[in-house]
């Protein structure tokens, strides 16, 4: 077990390095540079080296690297040479931002695409499944950046119900702050209910073709109480590792929608970064949600626990004493055969 752990904190940290280096490195490529930006256009060839040398920048790219990583374990990732200000400061205070968009786009994919999955699947080739399919296949083909404008033109110009553009906080009131949030959190919804409708609905139709739940129906069990006791945990599973994984993509991937709606979040702020040529905050940022993707996919591993039993006694379970060479060998029981018991039961 722990070697299990182990391991998988040993990925994550090559997975973090890997991609620090690879930002430090693309910004390297770009052209002009930080000291160009804060001289402004009217700098000098002689000034710009000389700001690079105060700054440091005039260094090799690997004890540049190396005096940020030593620095990044200890909390610190470093002071953003345009604004002055703790980049951790920064980016701990537009988190909430993005955090909670993130987290209001994943809730309203699961409660649209969830209905609209056990709709499909208990009617599997209908005309509702069809329609159902070519309604998902539109938002899959839809990015946030086109659907934003349609949603503020139809809501914020048109309808006025919705505001088009900024922030309100949670501390000026709960109401006045989900309505700044609905529309973009819609707009990065859209793409996340088409892939959870299709992934639980073809899970759905596999689990409800098995042995065990055509028992289940033998037994006078009625179509919605087999449907989401016994069909539904079995075909959660994958439906549970690409929400989990949605949701840490979501919290680094939503740059364009918060420039869209003028939201003031990580987003926003790595990307005022870069056009700034701000290494160290587009660093940081990166490097902070390279660790949330990393660890909200080790909480998913957790989840599984949470929803199949096999998976929490399994590493706890002594192993079974070997059995004589005339028996047969012992067999781990399969999900199909825990879900054919429980009905049993």
């Amino acid at each position: 077990m722990w070697s299990n752990v182990l391991r998988r904190v040993g990925y994550a940290l090559l997975v973090i390095v890997i991609v620090t280096i690879g930002v430090r490195g693309l910004m390297s490529l770009a052209p002009g540079s930080i000291a160009e930006v804060i001289l402004g256009e009217a700098a000098t060839p002689e000034n710009v080296a000389a700001l690079n040398s105060e700054l440091g920048l005039d260094r090799p790219f690997f004890v540049q690297y190396f005096d940020w990583a030593l620095n990044a374990v200890q909390g610190d990732l470093g002071v953003s040479p345009i604004s002055h200000a703790s980049v951790t400061d920064a980016i701990f205070q537009r988190l909430p931002v993005t955090l909670e968009l993130a987290v209001l786009a994943l809730a309203i994919a699961l409660l649209v695409a969830i209905p609209l999955a056990v709709i499909s699947a208990s009617m599997p080739n209908s005309a509702v499944d069809r329609a159902i399919n070519a309604v998902t296949a539109v938002f899959l083909s839809i990015p946030a950046f086109v659907a934003g404008p349609v949603l503020i033109y139809i809501f914020a110009v048109h309808l006025r119900v919705l505001p088009a553009l900024g922030w309100v906080p949670v501390a000026d009131g709960l109401g006045p702050n989900l309505r700044s949030a609905l529309l973009p959190a819609i707009a990065v919804a859209l793409v996340e209910i088409a892939a959870f409708h299709r992934v639980l609905r073809a899970d759905l139709i596999g689990t409800l073709r098995e042995d065990f739940v055509a028992a289940a129906r033998a037994k006078g069990m009625t179509r919605g109480y087999v449907l989401f006791r016994h069909a539904f945990r079995p075909s959660s599973f994958s439906l549970l590792t690409i929400s989990g994984l949605s949701l840490a993509r979501l919290i680094g991937g939503t740059i364009i929608v918060e420039a869209l709606f003028v939201l003031p979040g990580l987003g926003q702020l790595i990307s005022t970064s870069i056009m700034q040529r701000d290494v160290i905050t587009v660093q940081g940022v990166v490097t902070f949600i390279a660790v949330a993707f990393v660890v909200i996919n080790m909480l998913v591993d957790i989840g599984y626990g949470l929803i199949d039993p096999r998976v929490r006694r399994a590493p706890g379970k002594k192993r079974r004493r070997a059995a004589p060479a005339s028996a047969p060998a012992p067999t781990e029981p399969t999900p199909l055969q825990d879900q054919k018991e429980a009905v049993s039961a």
